[in-house]
């Protein structure tokens, strides 16, 4: 499988950002976050990008694994909620305008899809519901999806709209979604099963057309999540 790592200083957080790549830039670019703590390898160390190895290699699809920076913006106890939000903003324009334009030029495709594993379905979420121009795609993978228990009883309006299960509520133009797959998968046994079905409740209530993949027998480890995105990838 052809692996590139690939290193650049982007403005939008002022430092260098990391990023490795598997494919050869063709077929369906899929943006794949890190769980909380995750890094840029973590998804090629867990197996799930070998999980998906043939998509890869047949050239269905370019696999992008960013960087993350949760321990500088939500899980940074040690600054003001308000910034832990801002800082977050700044790497969601690190995806968009970097991550995002990257692979959609080398796969020559307007949209791109977003995935992850639990913090990772987050900012896969996040992203497609705000940005649902830019996204065909969403593949969530025992996602975790309200931002207030790391708000510390902060809100304004940059929370708000980095919150799913608030700004959807409020949704009023829920066509805007009716190109995009959205898959929320999750399990009985997974830690987050509560926060995909109300998610999936949201979703119905709007008209959102999503399939919740509610698998028995299922929790919240790589062991389940290296059986869901193959399968969820076939359905493309």
């Amino acid at each position: 499988m052809h692996e590139r790592y690939i290193r650049w200083y982007t403005p939008h957080l002022s430092r260098d950002f990391e990023m490795l790549v598997f494919g050869h830039g063709g077929g369906l670019p899929l943006v794949l976050f890190p769980t909380s703590y995750g890094r840029f390898w973590q998804n090629k160390e867990f197996g799930l990008v070998e999980s998906v190895r043939w998509f890869v290699e047949t050239g269905r699809v370019t696999i992008y694994c960013p960087d993350s920076v949760d321990l500088d913006s939500w899980y940074n106890r040690s600054i003001h909620p308000a910034d832990r939000v801002r800082t977050h903003m700044g790497y969601e324009n690190v995806i968009i305008h970097d991550v995002f334009d990257f692979a959609r030029r080398e796969c020559g495709r307007h949209h791109v899809a977003v995935g992850g594993a639990s913090f990772g379905g987050y900012h896969a979420a996040n992203l497609a519901f705000r940005r649902p121009d830019l996204v065909s795609h969403l593949f969530s993978l025992s996602g975790a999806f309200d931002m207030k228990d790391f708000l510390n009883g902060y809100y304004d309006e940059n929370a708000y709209f980095n919150n799913p299960p608030d700004y959807l509520q409020n949704c009023t133009d829920a066509w805007k979604y009716n190109h995009m797959d959205i898959v929320l998968g999750t399990g009985e046994w997974d830690i987050c099963r509560d926060e995909n079905l109300r998610l999936s409740g949201i979703l119905h209530g709007k008209g959102i057309r999503h399939f919740l993949d509610d698998r028995r027998w299922c929790a919240h480890d790589w062991n389940w999540w290296r059986e869901m995105l193959p399968h969820y990838l076939s359905l493309v």
